[in-house]
């Protein structure tokens, strides 16, 4: 008679499931987290596009004495009342200037097409207002200084327009 002695070499299907559940549980973790941080890292390169925005505002001002795009005269800037940022056909507003332009078209494009801008007449004051990606919140910069984020009801463009009082952050 022959005897079979049992090999124990290798692993039960309980141990196996066991590291199967541990490894699906960090990975959950890592996961999550790493959604929060592209988040994070969404809304940081929306708030430093929109200071590039202001820096480039104040250029304008402190050369040609209002917020004007490189080539308009500070008596031929038009009112933008709050809306869809006007970028291009050459408007005499600052959102034209090619830098701003620029720089709100990449907002744009990371902030899921969301972003209102706002001037007056003759370029001395202006407005802008960018949807965050963290639910109910957007960031607004002006001529005042402003720099905040504010709460937003829902992610539409009039819920944003509302967000500009006239040229300035309207408060949360």
């Amino acid at each position: 008679m022959k005897m079979f002695i049992k090999n124990k070499k290798g692993f039960t299907l309980i141990e196996l499931l066991v590291v199967v559940a541990i490894i699906s549980l960090l990975s959950s973790i890592v996961f999550s987290s790493l959604k929060d941080a592209r988040v994070k890292g969404v809304n940081a390169t929306v708030k430093e596009n929109m200071m590039t925005i202001r820096g480039q505002a104040e250029l304008q001002l402190s050369i040609k004495g209002c917020y004007t795009n490189d080539t308009a005269l500070c008596s031929t800037v038009v009112l933008i009342v709050p809306g869809a940022c006007p970028v291009g056909g050459g408007q005499p507003t600052m959102f034209s200037q090619a830098k701003i332009a620029e720089a709100i078209k990449a907002t744009t494009k990371v902030s899921g097409g969301l972003i209102s801008c706002a001037g007056t007449a003759l370029g001395t004051k202006w407005a802008m207002v960018a949807h965050l990606k963290t639910t109910g919140k957007a960031w607004c910069v002006d001529s005042n200084g402003a720099s905040r984020e504010v709460s937003i009801a829902n992610q539409s463009q009039s819920t944003l327009n509302a967000k500009i009082n006239g040229t300035v952050c309207a408060s949360s």
